[in-house]
């Protein structure tokens, strides 16, 4: 294979400009793109975007959504340098700085740009290195040496980008690099890779044909989220959709559902109702201590009631005392929830 194309640098370059370039490269010249953080979108793995989202974007028919926490983003670019150097430190390899995009030599619609690069000291091959920073809540996504599986299709697209046969991640979320430090290593694999770009290949195809992809085995979560930001709010001036006889099934089942479910929160309820009957009397009884016990024969029954204390603010008080600093910070939101009714004909 023939050595990646380097299309520009990207060091100094503003984000709008950097995601300019990513669209549709430098020159603006490439219809249709693909990226590393695409490819587990495309492929329907992605926690974040849908394909058909992801569809969406590229076709310019909806923006690129903003991130939900810009500060988590900026802190996860701040931390780069941090895991690369503890990559550095825990491998003995040399990492390397690479500002530059690439574009796959084979197939011009693969662009990327890459974390670091970095050169094996045991045999001096080539490298690419993603570094990621994550939270406690996700660390065991990386623990024994795995890694997430979106995370993976992303480097074993550099990988095929770069024309190089080793790969690392270097995935930090604590202080203490002994512990909170993961550095799995992959090498590539010619099998998988073509099983990706045959994929992107297709993908490309979609939108040069316009063939938007569909939700199918997509996480329901997400892609109800999903749906909820294309298509924005509903409109009650459109007509009603009337559906085929061979979707009755499923809308029964989702009836039966939605039934199931009332009856199960009036369960919970009552459940709770006396779960909180018998709290009480023990309530009465350690007044103001935080920690109980009762010795069995067995086992130790521990009783926690500690005193848990949240702020928030009083929007009612706000709205009255001060109604135009609500009227700048309230916030409006919308949502919609489908509902099954049965109405005789």
């Amino acid at each position: 294979m023939a050595a990646p194309i380097i299309l520009c640098d990207t060091a100094g370059m503003s984000n709008k400009r950097w995601l300019e370039c990513r669209m549709h490269g430098p020159k603006g010249n490439i219809p249709y793109t693909v990226g590393g953080s695409d490819v587990a979108a495309i492929f329907g793995v992605s926690p974040w975007v849908t394909p058909l989202e992801l569809w969406m974007i590229k076709k310019g028919k909806i923006k690129v959504p903003p991130k939900l926490n810009p500060d988590t983003l900026e802190m996860g670019h701040m931390l780069e340098p941090i895991a690369a150097y503890w990559y550095e430190k825990k491998t003995g390899n040399t990492v390397i700085n690479d500002t530059n995009m690439y574009q796959h030599a084979d197939f011009p619609f693969a662009l990327a740009d890459f974390d670091r690069r970095f050169v094996r000291t045991s045999d001096g091959k080539p490298g690419i290195l993603e570094c990621k920073s994550c939270s406690y809540r996700v660390a065991k996504e990386w623990a024994d040496g795995k890694y997430p599986l979106h995370y993976e299709f992303q480097l074993r697209f550099y990988l095929a980008v770069a024309d190089v046969d080793i790969g690392a991640f270097s995935a930090i979320w604590g202080n203490n690099p002994d512990n909170d430090l993961a550095i799995p290593s992959i090498e590539r694999d010619k099998v998988k890779e073509d099983i990706i770009f045959d994929k992107l290949e297709r993908w490309i195809w979609s939108l040069e044909h316009d063939v938007p992809p569909t939700m199918e085995n997509i996480d329901p979560s997400l892609a109800l989220k999903s749906l909820a930001k294309i298509y924005t709010v509903s409109d009650p001036a459109l007509p009603t959709i009337e559906f085929p006889a061979r979707y009755e099934g499923k809308l029964r089942r989702m009836l039966a559902l939605q039934d199931e479910i009332g009856e199960r929160h009036d369960e919970i309820k009552k459940l709770t109702e006396e779960y909180d009957a018998l709290s009480v009397r023990f309530a009465e009884m350690m007044k103001t201590h935080e920690h109980g016990v009762l010795e069995s024969t067995n086992d130790r029954l521990l009783i926690d009631f500690a005193t848990k204390t949240s702020k928030r603010t009083d929007t009612d008080a706000l709205k009255k005392n001060h109604p135009m600093v609500y009227a700048d910070v309230v916030k409006t939101t919308q949502s919609r929830k489908m509902k099954i009714s049965v109405q005789p004909r």
